[in-house]
Protein backbone atom coordinates (compact mmCIF):
# COMPACT_ATOMS: atom_id res chain seq x y z
CA UNK A 1 0.00 0.00 0.00
CA UNK A 2 1.84 3.24 -1.14
CA UNK A 3 1.56 6.59 0.77
CA UNK A 4 -1.74 8.20 -1.09
CA UNK A 5 -3.45 4.86 -0.53
CA UNK A 6 -2.69 4.92 3.29
CA UNK A 7 -3.52 8.45 2.99
CA UNK A 8 -7.01 8.07 1.52
CA UNK A 9 -7.58 5.23 3.59
CA UNK A 10 -6.82 7.14 7.14
CA UNK A 11 -9.52 9.73 5.59
CA UNK A 12 -11.93 7.62 5.15
CA UNK A 13 -11.37 5.62 8.44
CA UNK A 14 -11.83 9.18 10.11
CA UNK A 15 -15.13 10.10 8.62
CA UNK A 16 -16.80 6.48 9.64
CA UNK A 17 -15.02 5.82 12.72
CA UNK A 18 -14.56 9.41 14.31
CA UNK A 19 -17.32 10.76 12.97
CA UNK A 20 -19.81 8.65 14.78
CA UNK A 21 -18.12 9.35 18.26
CA UNK A 22 -18.31 13.30 17.50
CA UNK A 23 -22.00 13.07 16.59
CA UNK A 24 -22.57 11.06 19.67
CA UNK A 25 -21.32 14.08 21.82
CA UNK A 26 -23.75 16.37 20.04
CA UNK A 27 -27.03 16.97 21.88
CA UNK A 28 -28.86 16.29 18.00
CA UNK A 29 -26.84 15.77 15.05
CA UNK A 30 -28.75 17.86 12.52
CA UNK A 31 -28.71 17.53 8.79
CA UNK A 32 -27.90 20.83 7.17
CA UNK A 33 -31.15 23.16 7.42
CA UNK A 34 -32.59 23.59 4.02
CA UNK A 35 -34.66 26.55 2.92
CA UNK A 36 -37.83 24.56 3.63
CA UNK A 37 -38.49 24.07 7.42
CA UNK A 38 -39.03 20.35 7.49
CA UNK A 39 -35.67 18.90 6.97
CA UNK A 40 -38.00 16.57 4.71
CA UNK A 41 -39.24 18.90 2.46
CA UNK A 42 -37.74 18.69 -1.26
CA UNK A 43 -36.83 21.34 -3.18
CA UNK A 44 -37.76 22.64 -5.44
CA UNK A 45 -41.33 21.65 -5.27
CA UNK A 46 -42.00 18.22 -6.90
CA UNK A 47 -45.20 19.80 -8.39
CA UNK A 48 -43.27 22.52 -10.42
CA UNK A 49 -42.90 22.19 -14.07
CA UNK A 50 -40.39 20.35 -15.23
CA UNK A 51 -37.05 23.01 -16.12
CA UNK A 52 -33.15 22.79 -16.68
CA UNK A 53 -31.10 22.77 -13.66
CA UNK A 54 -29.12 25.64 -13.26
CA UNK A 55 -25.46 26.43 -14.41
CA UNK A 56 -23.61 24.03 -12.38
CA UNK A 57 -20.31 25.77 -14.52
CA UNK A 58 -17.29 22.58 -14.83
CA UNK A 59 -18.01 21.17 -11.66
CA UNK A 60 -18.93 17.28 -11.80
CA UNK A 61 -20.63 15.67 -9.47
CA UNK A 62 -17.70 14.80 -7.78
CA UNK A 63 -16.77 18.34 -6.89
CA UNK A 64 -20.33 18.75 -5.72
CA UNK A 65 -19.78 15.61 -3.24
CA UNK A 66 -15.88 17.26 -2.41
CA UNK A 67 -17.60 20.91 -1.54
CA UNK A 68 -20.10 20.18 0.95
CA UNK A 69 -18.94 19.35 4.47
CA UNK A 70 -22.05 17.50 4.94
CA UNK A 71 -20.80 15.02 2.45
CA UNK A 72 -17.14 14.39 3.67
CA UNK A 73 -17.11 10.73 4.43
CA UNK A 74 -18.75 9.94 0.74
CA UNK A 75 -16.56 12.07 -0.49
CA UNK A 76 -13.41 9.99 0.82
CA UNK A 77 -15.09 6.73 0.15
CA UNK A 78 -15.98 7.65 -3.19
CA UNK A 79 -11.97 8.64 -3.74
CA UNK A 80 -10.88 5.03 -1.68
CA UNK A 81 -12.69 3.08 -4.09
CA UNK A 82 -11.71 5.03 -7.15
CA UNK A 83 -15.28 5.60 -8.11
CA UNK A 84 -14.34 9.38 -9.13
CA UNK A 85 -13.11 7.71 -11.91
CA UNK A 86 -16.93 6.12 -13.29
CA UNK A 87 -18.30 9.60 -12.05
CA UNK A 88 -16.12 12.38 -14.06
CA UNK A 89 -17.10 11.02 -17.45
CA UNK A 90 -19.32 13.39 -19.39
CA UNK A 91 -22.63 11.04 -19.31
CA UNK A 92 -24.70 11.94 -16.75
CA UNK A 93 -25.27 10.72 -13.58
CA UNK A 94 -28.18 11.47 -10.82
CA UNK A 95 -26.36 10.52 -7.30
CA UNK A 96 -28.25 9.97 -3.97
CA UNK A 97 -25.55 11.02 -1.69
CA UNK A 98 -26.07 10.19 2.19
CA UNK A 99 -24.75 12.51 5.03
CA UNK A 100 -21.85 12.05 7.39
CA UNK A 101 -24.82 11.15 9.70
CA UNK A 102 -25.97 8.60 7.49
CA UNK A 103 -22.79 6.94 7.56
CA UNK A 104 -22.58 7.35 11.08
CA UNK A 105 -25.40 5.72 11.69
CA UNK A 106 -24.77 2.43 9.97
CA UNK A 107 -23.49 -0.46 12.24
CA UNK A 108 -20.64 -0.33 14.28
CA UNK A 109 -19.47 -3.37 13.17
CA UNK A 110 -20.51 -2.62 9.61
CA UNK A 111 -18.26 0.60 9.25
CA UNK A 112 -15.41 -1.17 11.03
CA UNK A 113 -15.23 -4.21 7.94
CA UNK A 114 -15.98 -1.49 5.32
CA UNK A 115 -13.03 -0.26 6.05
CA UNK A 116 -10.81 -3.12 5.94
CA UNK A 117 -9.04 -3.05 2.65
CA UNK A 118 -10.31 -6.59 1.55
CA UNK A 119 -14.02 -5.57 1.41
CA UNK A 120 -12.97 -2.37 -0.85
CA UNK A 121 -15.29 -3.87 -3.53
CA UNK A 122 -17.76 -4.15 -1.39
CA UNK A 123 -17.86 -0.43 -0.08
CA UNK A 124 -17.53 0.13 -4.04
CA UNK A 125 -20.56 -1.60 -4.24
CA UNK A 126 -22.88 0.25 -1.81
CA UNK A 127 -21.40 3.40 -3.57
CA UNK A 128 -22.49 2.23 -6.91
CA UNK A 129 -26.17 1.36 -5.85
CA UNK A 130 -26.65 4.86 -5.10
CA UNK A 131 -25.43 6.13 -8.31
CA UNK A 132 -28.42 6.23 -11.43
CA UNK A 133 -27.55 6.68 -14.98
CA UNK A 134 -29.02 10.01 -16.70
CA UNK A 135 -29.53 12.97 -15.19
CA UNK A 136 -33.23 13.39 -12.93
CA UNK A 137 -34.20 16.29 -11.16
CA UNK A 138 -36.81 16.05 -8.44
CA UNK A 139 -39.58 16.88 -10.44
CA UNK A 140 -38.93 13.97 -12.98
CA UNK A 141 -38.61 11.32 -10.51
CA UNK A 142 -41.68 9.01 -10.38
CA UNK A 143 -42.96 6.03 -8.17
CA UNK A 144 -41.26 2.79 -9.33
CA UNK A 145 -37.86 1.53 -9.87
CA UNK A 146 -34.72 2.79 -11.08
CA UNK A 147 -32.09 0.79 -12.28
CA UNK A 148 -28.77 1.95 -10.53
CA UNK A 149 -24.90 1.69 -11.76
CA UNK A 150 -24.83 -1.23 -9.35
CA UNK A 151 -26.73 -3.53 -11.12
CA UNK A 152 -29.93 -3.56 -9.02
CA UNK A 153 -32.90 -1.22 -8.99
CA UNK A 154 -34.21 1.18 -6.33
CA UNK A 155 -37.23 2.23 -5.32
CA UNK A 156 -38.47 5.52 -5.77
CA UNK A 157 -41.49 6.71 -3.96
CA UNK A 158 -42.95 10.36 -4.83
CA UNK A 159 -45.14 11.60 -1.98
CA UNK A 160 -46.65 14.91 -4.06
CA UNK A 161 -48.72 15.77 -1.26
CA UNK A 162 -46.23 15.79 1.35
CA UNK A 163 -43.57 17.18 -1.29
CA UNK A 164 -41.40 14.28 -0.85
CA UNK A 165 -39.50 11.49 -2.42
CA UNK A 166 -37.93 8.15 -0.42
CA UNK A 167 -35.32 6.05 -2.11
CA UNK A 168 -35.58 3.04 -0.48
CA UNK A 169 -35.68 3.79 2.99
CA UNK A 170 -33.90 6.95 2.70
CA UNK A 171 -35.04 10.73 2.34
CA UNK A 172 -34.25 13.05 0.47
CA UNK A 173 -33.52 16.22 2.27
CA UNK A 174 -31.97 18.67 -0.31
CA UNK A 175 -32.56 17.75 -3.81
CA UNK A 176 -31.35 19.40 -7.25
CA UNK A 177 -27.70 19.92 -6.56
CA UNK A 178 -26.45 20.93 -10.06
CA UNK A 179 -23.16 19.02 -11.69
CA UNK A 180 -22.02 19.61 -15.42
CA UNK A 181 -22.35 16.06 -15.66
CA UNK A 182 -25.82 15.10 -13.51
CA UNK A 183 -27.28 16.08 -10.45
CA UNK A 184 -26.88 15.21 -6.65
CA UNK A 185 -29.95 14.68 -3.94
CA UNK A 186 -28.61 14.30 -0.52
CA UNK A 187 -30.49 11.92 1.32
CA UNK A 188 -30.47 10.74 5.18
CA UNK A 189 -29.43 7.11 4.97
CA UNK A 190 -26.91 4.74 3.47
CA UNK A 191 -28.96 2.64 1.19
CA UNK A 192 -28.01 -0.67 1.22
CA UNK A 193 -28.51 -3.38 -2.32
CA UNK A 194 -30.32 -6.15 -2.11
CA UNK A 195 -28.63 -9.16 0.45
CA UNK A 196 -26.33 -7.27 1.05
CA UNK A 197 -23.93 -8.87 3.34
CA UNK A 198 -20.22 -7.88 4.85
Amino acid sequence: MNVQTKTKFAGLAAGLLIFPAIAACTPQAQIPNTTQPAPEAVQPPLASPSAPIADADDNRVVDVVEANNSLSTLASAIDETQLDEVLNRDEPFTVFAPTNEAFAALPAQTRQRLLQPENRQKLAQILSYHVVPGQLAANQLSSGEVRTVEGANVNVQVDQAANQVRVNEATVVQADIPASNGVVHIVDRVILPPNFEI
